[in-house]
């Protein structure tokens, strides 16, 4: 009998812990591994896993020494390789995984360059839900088959970014509705494309250029001038230099496509930041993500002036 995908990469990911600590972990119950998100590790603390956004127990205490092999397993014993990301916090992680860190940050000049002494570490069980961008995707386009500049809505956890990233597969893809998309996607936290060893392990479409950790302020102008994009993808918009180079990009004729903290648009009214990219009308259209007890359900509608 063929194993639910969910369960699956829940294994892969458990594949990266200590032996130690992998047993309990595939010792849950299947229904407990295809529902969860993360598998959490502090040091001197019992490992938990994350499930419907709340963190279970086992019979594990981390040691310290754990954290580290935990490094180890998952840069396939080449952690010098992976200095760049683990300054930023993390481990990208062949398969599609991605391992958060902590621990103390090594200084210099005010830049961190190193993390050392690792206390924590989260292993996030990153999945690919192939068809929730297919009604969407179509209805994004003009009847002349332009894309229109579009943000996605939800709250922290709400699955922006698995859209996003199946939506830049869809995008870039094309299909009889819309013609395929050069999509540049500026990946800066890693968490899309999942790029390992400068192969994404997640699948973002044909025709999608993929520029890893890169701020988005730096990286849009880099594709604009480098790899003639129709559409640029861009993981949550935080700060104002990102809008000054999504502003930048839409002057230039190119789409964007842009995941943004907030349930609805009268939130991003609230927002000093979202409420200019409404005022300068760099964004048309809003999916919103919202879950019910059917689960997720995503509406489409146009952005206020």
């Amino acid at each position: 009998m063929q194993k639910n995908v969910n369960v699956q990469r829940f294994e892969e990911a458990a594949a990266i812990l200590p032996s130690r600590l992998r047993r309990p972990v595939l010792a849950l119950p299947e229904e407990q591994k295809a529902a969860a998100e993360e598998i959490r590790l502090r040091a001197g603390r019992p490992l938990t896993v994350l499930i419907q956004g709340r963190e279970e127990p086992l019979e594990a205490i981390v040691e310290p020494e754990e954290l580290e092999t935990l490094c180890d397993l998952a840069t396939e014993f080449s952690r010098y390789a992976a200095v760049e990301t683990v300054r930023e916090g993390f481990l990208p992680v062949r398969g599609g995984f991605r391992v958060g860190l902590c621990g103390t940050a090594v200084m210099k000049e005010g830049v961190n360059t190193n993390l050392k002494n690792l206390s924590s570490a989260v292993i996030r069980i990153a999945r690919e839900r192939r068809g929730i961008a297919d009604a969407i995707a179509p209805r994004l386009f003009t009847e002349d088959k332009r894309f229109v500049s579009t943000l996605i809505l939800a709250p922290p956890g709400g699955g922006k970014t698995t859209l996003l990233r199946e939506l830049v597969r869809r995008l870039s893809g094309g299909g009889a509705d819309f013609p395929a998309q050069r999509v540049s996607l500026i990946d800066e936290r890693g968490e899309v494309a999942v790029v390992c060893r400068g192969e994404p392990q997640m699948d973002v479409g044909p025709y999608t250029d993929v520029l890893d950790a890169c701020p988005k302020s730096i990286g849009i102008p880099m594709v604009l001038r480098a790899m003639n994009p129709q559409i640029i993808a861009v993981d949550e918009i935080t700060i104002p230099p990102d809008l000054t180079a999504m502003s930048m990009a839409a002057n230039c004729g190119v789409g964007l496509l842009a995941t943004i903290h907030a349930r609805d648009t009268a939130e991003l009214l609230q927002k000093p930041l979202s409420r200019r990219l409404l005022e300068e009308r760099i964004f048309r259209l809003a999916v919103r993500i919202a879950w019910d007890e059917n689960g997720r359900a995503c509406a489409l509608e146009e952005l206020p002036c």
